[in-house]
């Protein structure tokens, strides 16, 4: 009777574990990842367009005079197919526990790895992408509002890129406290738009323009050392191009499941329809320019073409747009991390003022980077090997060996082997040429600070 009395009552425990769960789903509904899951298959395919076709498009002909004919048509659809095939093992294993769902990416990171280690392999690697995109956002969203300024108003007078960058992150200030994906799927939409629109003249304006006198399509640097480095850089720019997997299993999160209609197949029509849009994009762009320009394009295809006015301006401003839209769908995981550090780590109560400093700090802190370090693109091709190819050529092919075990040299075993090799050799090889390329512009005095 004693020690009866002493222990609670049963159901002091159960009314303690229902108060648990109840204050965690109220905070899973608050935190911009899982708060709303109504999303149709079509916001999957602008989502996915918007994060994969970046401004990073218009440097793929200058990634082709450094690769070649040969060398640059075989990266580009080798890398198409194996990130095509990476993502639809994400898509598939979103929902592979019943009654389960992986929200985030570190989320199938740990139950493939382990609680820690999980968490430890995937989380650094996806804040160097996301982190990094939205800098490059940053300084690219500043140089395009740049560009439009100089070529609409020539004979104004010179304005800094720090003052445009600000202009730029002055609308994420505002933006960025939309609540949760779906509430950003017109940004995203009229973002996946612009990228289409820009990356369809970039290529149309070329062939207008049709092939250069004296084109040249060696490889222009005069060392054979240097032309290596070169290339094993561009193989980083490649790599950079097809980073939308940082943010899929996000993106598929917000789309309804049950396990009559699992979520996986309006996720993988949508993801169907943005690999072509991205075919259509990237291919274009990267053979047309190439072979109008020669190894003498820019690397920025809209600065070769510099006529007509209106045109180039035209494009420069759906950059600007595209990029406000590409930023936001980078920086919404990021928050989804920084604010369940802080609601579930730090005790802090959720709600509105929560939200409006801590994001408000990230866009400063971008910003503030962006314009600190206005060649930052430059460092693309090293962050674009270093991070990049890890999370969207072969980590999901790890996972994948990882969960499923598929028997040994079956096709399965062969087809993951097969991309975490290529995966693995673009992730040494990539920063090792842009770093011979970074310590070059630093030689040569190229970098300058707050231009």
């Amino acid at each position: 009777m004693g020690t009866q009395g002493q222990s609670p009552p049963e159901n002091y425990d159960s009314r303690q574990n229902q108060s648990e769960k109840e204050k965690e789903k109220a905070i899973d509904d608050w935190l911009p990842i899982t708060s709303s899951r109504n999303a149709k298959w079509w916001y999957s395919a602008f989502h996915n367009v918007t994060a994969m076709v970046g401004a990073g498009v218009l440097s793929l002909p200058y990634a082709m005079s450094e690769l070649g004919w040969g060398p640059g048509i075989a990266v580009m659809v080798i890398s198409w197919i194996v990130t095509l095939y990476t993502l639809w093992q994400m898509v598939e294993m979103h929902e592979m526990v019943p009654g389960k769902r992986f929200d985030r990416y570190h989320e199938l990171g740990q139950y493939a790895f382990g609680e820690k280690l999980g968490l430890y392999i995937v989380v650094p690697q996806q804040l160097i992408v996301e982190v990094g995109v939205c800098i490059v956002y940053m300084v690219t969203g500043g140089r395009s509002l740049k560009k439009f300024h100089d070529v609409v108003c020539s004979d104004c007078k010179q304005i800094k890129l720090t003052f445009f960058i600000m202009i730029f992150a002055s609308v994420h200030f505002v933006l960025s406290q939309l609540p949760n994906f779906n509430s950003i799927s017109g940004i995203s939409l009229a973002a996946a738009v612009m990228s289409f629109s820009y990356s369809t003249i970039a290529w149309v304006a070329s062939v207008d323009k049709g092939k250069q006198e004296h084109v040249e399509y060696g490889y222009k640097s005069d060392t054979q050392e240097r032309t290596v480095m070169r290339f094993l850089a561009a193989l980083g720019d490649v790599a950079f191009a097809y980073a939308g997997h940082n943010v899929v299993l996000e993106i598929q999160a917000t789309i309804p499941s049950t396990p009559e209609k699992p979520s996986k197949k309006p996720m993988w029509k949508g993801v169907i329809v943005a690999y072509i849009v991205v075919a259509l994009c990237y291919f274009p762009v990267a053979f047309v320019g190439y072979w109008a320009f020669g190894n003498g394009v820019e690397d920025n295809i809209l600065v070769s073409l510099s006529r007509p006015h209106w045109l180039i301006a035209m494009a420069n401003m759906m950059v600007v747009v595209h990029v406000i839209g590409s930023y936001q769908i980078y920086a919404m995981p990021v928050f989804d991390m920084m604010e369940t550090v802080l609601v579930k780590r730090l005790r802090f109560p959720p709600g509105l003022t929560l939200r409006l400093i801590a994001r408000s700090a990230y866009v400063a802190f971008t910003m503030f980077v962006g314009i600190t370090f206005p060649f930052f693109g430059g460092l693309l091709s090293f962050f674009g090997g270093f991070a990049f190819a890890p999370t969207t050529y072969f980590l999901p092919c790890i996972m994948w060996l990882a969960i499923y075990k598929p028997r040994r040299f079956s096709l399965s075993w062969i087809t993951n082997w097969i991309c975490i090799i290529l995966g693995v050799l673009l992730m040494i090889l990539a920063p090792i040429g842009a770093l011979r390329d970074i310590i070059g512009n630093i030689i040569d005095k190229q970098y300058k600070f707050y231009q």
